[in-house]
């Protein structure tokens, strides 16, 4: 077994299609197939089936992709940074972010990123915190930015963006609120919040539980820009990070309110594998989204709305 035999395999498993993965490698077929016959005779294992849609992997293929794709970006990563000359970055970066940073910096980001880094190229993997948390520990992510988890983890964490969750109402079809609210009178209102797999529920639990108030929401939905839109044009409300509402409260189409007794505050942590040093390139991506964070923060001025003397409910 070779590199050149693993980086072949690695194609025909990403691609599916041998005649993809030879234009890929910039190869002939036939030359694909010999080298992956002779891995699969050196493991006494068929790696792959031929079907009607092409290259299936069988489960001793999916094994062999997990194990060896960690080794091969760490061998590109080690790679890049040798080869790097007169402060040029290249490479590839591959990372991963929860639904409230790309729905709210990522396009910015990258815009910034690209115009300075012309030659690296970035995947962006959208999901949960704990999903998260498994890929950069098993080599799929280079890195994630998380909302920091109850539980101690097993990878370097790095603080990055500490920000206030508030709740939201629709500025048209809202409840009467008072200036601020208080965390007790949260079971008062009809909610919409993220399902309780969405790192921000978990936020939102332990600081319920600290104050023995249960959170019964309405709806759950892990989908943001969903529950922004469905409380705009209701009465429910919703508790989210201030980055997510700050916009449609600049334009008028939902009202937040600060939470009190306790405020909520949400920690964004990025997490990488400690023994997989973070290239230049994605150090540079994460400082770039950090900054963007703190950016738009500090331009959600979101504006609390006049007090009011009825309670909450």
């Amino acid at each position: 077994m070779d590199l050149k035999q693993i980086q072949y395999f690695i194609a025909l498993f990403e691609d599916g299609s041998v005649t993809r993965a030879a234009k890929r490698l910039n190869i002939v077929q036939p030359a694909l197939s010999m080298q992956i016959a002779k891995l699969e005779e050196e493991l006494h294992q068929q790696l792959f089936e031929r079907g009607a849609h092409g290259m299936a992997p069988t489960a001793a293929g999916r094994l062999m992709y997990r194990l060896f794709l960690p080794i091969m970006r760490d061998l590109a990563h080690a790679r890049q940074q040798l080869v790097q000359r007169d402060e040029i970055i290249t490479g590839h970066v591959t990372i991963g972010l929860i639904a409230s940073v790309t729905e709210s910096v990522l396009a910015d980001s990258l815009s910034r990123f690209h115009a300075r880094y012309p030659h690296v190229e970035v995947t962006v993997a959208d999901g949960y915190s704990a999903t998260f948390i498994d890929w950069v520990a098993g080599g799929q992510l280079d890195a994630a930015l998380i909302n920091k988890p109850r539980a101690r983890l097993s990878l370097d964490s790095q603080p990055l963006h500490d920000e206030e969750m508030v709740l939201a109402t629709s500025a048209a079809h809202g409840p009467d609120l008072p200036h601020s609210i208080e965390l007790a009178q949260l079971p008062e209102l009809e909610l919409v919040l993220p399902t309780k797999r969405h790192g921000l529920r978990g936020v939102l639990d332990t600081a319920a539980q600290h104050e023995d108030v249960l959170l019964a929401p309405r709806f759950e939905i892990d989908v943001l820009s969903t529950i922004v839109a469905l409380v705009e044009k209701t009465r429910f409300a919703t508790i989210l990070p201030r980055i997510v509402v700050g916009r449609a409260v600049r334009e008028g189409t939902l009202r937040a309110y600060p939470i009190l007794a306790p405020r909520i505050v949400r920690h964004i942590v990025r997490v990488s594998h400690p023994r997989r040093p973070l290239s230049a390139a994605a150090e540079a991506l994460i400082a770039i989204i950090a900054d963007e964070l703190r950016q738009v923060s500090t331009a959600a001025d979101i504006g609390v709305p006049q007090a009011s003397s009825e309670p909450a409910g």
